[in-house]
């Protein structure tokens, strides 16, 4: 058996509208991305979802309390699915950040993360999705940097193309997680300063 995954990224923010890099900030909803939020809602009605699963910064969560007013599926928030954390970038222009990507795969962004860490954020969240959720479709509601992490770990895809890539929206991408993924890994490093600890307890779906 398998997890599938469908994979939204969060509607279009203000900051997004603005060209800003919003990293850890919450970010909010622009008028635009509320009416996308609805309509991801719509797109997933009737879709075999057993969960949701988002990050935990605002505006993701507001995209999936939009698109899934009544509550209809349970919904987990997880700090590791958090965007990268553009440290003292945060807020800066796309523009600029898109430009110095490449050089911060593995080195961190000045008081921030690296795009590694986070594939290891995602890499620990897959382990316990899979070890949970077996058998199940599921929702996860992110930010970019956690949809590269995806196609590095599940579709092998080099993380430096990912990151150097033009970003293109489209309504969902598709992952198969397979059975007991990643149980012969090593467990993942420690929490870097700043990262957040969060409540990582497997939520596990009603038989």
């Amino acid at each position: 058996m398998a997890v599938d995954i469908v994979y939204e990224t969060h509607a279009t923010t203000t900051d997004n509208e603005a060209g800003l890099a919003t990293g850890w900030r919450p970010g909010q909803l622009s008028g635009y991305g509320r009416r996308g939020a609805r309509e991801l809602g719509e797109r997933r009605r009737g879709d075999g979802l057993a969960a949701v699963f988002c990050s935990d910064l605002a505006r993701a969560v507001e995209t999936v309390e939009i698109a899934f007013p009544q509550r209809q599926l349970p919904v987990h928030r997880d700090t590791r699915l958090r965007e990268c954390d553009y440290g003292e970038l945060t807020g800066h222009p796309v523009a600029e950040l898109a430009a110095l990507r490449a050089r911060h795969l593995d080195e961190p962004f000045p008081g921030g993360q690296s795009y590694r860490q986070v594939v290891e954020q995602t890499r620990d969240f897959l382990r316990d999705l899979s070890a949970g959720w077996d058998g199940f479709r599921i929702l996860v509601v992110a930010h970019s940097a956690n949809r590269w992490a995806l196609e590095h770990l599940l579709h092998g895809r080099p993380l430096a193309d990912l990151v150097a890539a033009p970003f293109e929206w489209r309504p969902g991408w598709t992952f198969r997680l397979p059975s007991r993924w990643g149980t012969d890994r090593p467990p993942p490093a420690r929490r870097q300063p700043g990262q957040p600890a969060g409540d990582h307890r497997r939520p596990r779906p009603g038989r």
